[in-house]
């Protein structure tokens, strides 16, 4: 069942080195905090998966926390490219970084499968794409019943998940609405598994038609962490700061303005400055 602890804790405790690490949110609902204190607590080695890795893997990649990432595209929505992403992979600084690029119905078909404890994913995908040239974890398996040709890739069975989601009771069951993307396959494809949330509430509200509730046993650790999503948005709490999106590019063109921001937003920070940012960006809608 899911304690409830402080992020610190939480990390300390579920992220080692050289753990394979997801951590999920599509445009919504990226765990930014989480993804912080994993970086204050100097874990390193890891294999990142995300389908869409944006600023947060581009902040992990820069201060040498990864060895490689899984991913299914990379770049800062609506502005361009991941510069600390593109100077590890063209320059390997920090650090070389080992890649492995697939579409997003093979990364989400692969959370499926781990979700399911299955070896692989099975789809039909990739026809006449080039990515099978260069990534040979992307397979072929006949159909037997029918003879069809089809797409195979590894199941994605993470080490650790770690995810942003609105609410969680005090018996640790966890809610998710709005944009949601592959958070629950996810945890449940995951040997642990993080949750920051937003609101510690006594009951979870009525779901919504779209909603997701990750039960207490489908969790390790969750810990309230209120605007721990920002600069992405959390439904009805705040809204995404595009403003840091655009100024990112600049701050992450350069090794020492990165290296200097880290310092002082990150390494120099704690969880509870998230909720500064909350309080400014106001609803959601």
């Amino acid at each position: 069942m899911a304690k409830i602890v402080p992020l610190a804790e939480a990390v300390a405790d579920n992220v080692k080195d050289g753990d394979t690490v997801a951590m999920e949110g599509f445009t919504h609902l990226i765990p930014y905090a989480a993804g912080h204190e994993v970086i204050r607590q100097g874990k390193k080695d890891l294999f990142l998966i995300r389908m869409t890795p944006d600023i947060l893997y581009d902040q992990l990649i820069g201060v040498g926390a990864a060895r490689g990432m899984k991913f299914s595209w990379g770049g800062n929505p609506g502005v361009g490219s991941l510069h600390r992403f593109r100077d590890a992979v063209e320059n390997q600084w920090p650090q070389p970084l080992e890649i492995e690029e697939h579409s997003h119905a093979a990364m989400a078909n692969a959370y499926e499968a781990g979700a399911a404890n299955l070896p692989f994913a099975v789809f039909r995908g990739y026809i006449g794409a080039d990515l099978p040239k260069v990534n040979p974890n992307i397979r072929t398996v006949t159909c037997p019943f029918t003879g069809e040709v089809l797409a195979a890739v590894p199941a994605i069975r993470p080490d650790v998940t770690i995810i942003h989601a609105l609410k969680a009771d005090r018996a640790g069951n966890v809610l998710l609405e709005g944009i949601v993307g592959v958070q629950k396959e996810a945890v449940l494809a995951a040997k642990r598994s993080i949750v920051t949330v937003e609101e510690i509430v006594d009951e979870l509200n009525p779901p919504s038609p779209n909603s997701v509730v990750l039960p207490s046993w489908t969790v390790t650790a969750v810990a309230h962490v209120p605007g721990g999503a920002f600069p992405s948005y959390a439904q009805g709490y705040y809204s995404r700061s595009n403003a840091f999106y655009i100024a990112w590019d600049e701050i992450a063109r350069d090794r020492d303005s990165f290296t200097a921001w880290i310092k002082e937003n990150v390494l120099d920070a704690r969880p509870e400055d998230f909720a500064k940012h909350a309080q400014k960006s106001g609803k959601a809608v």
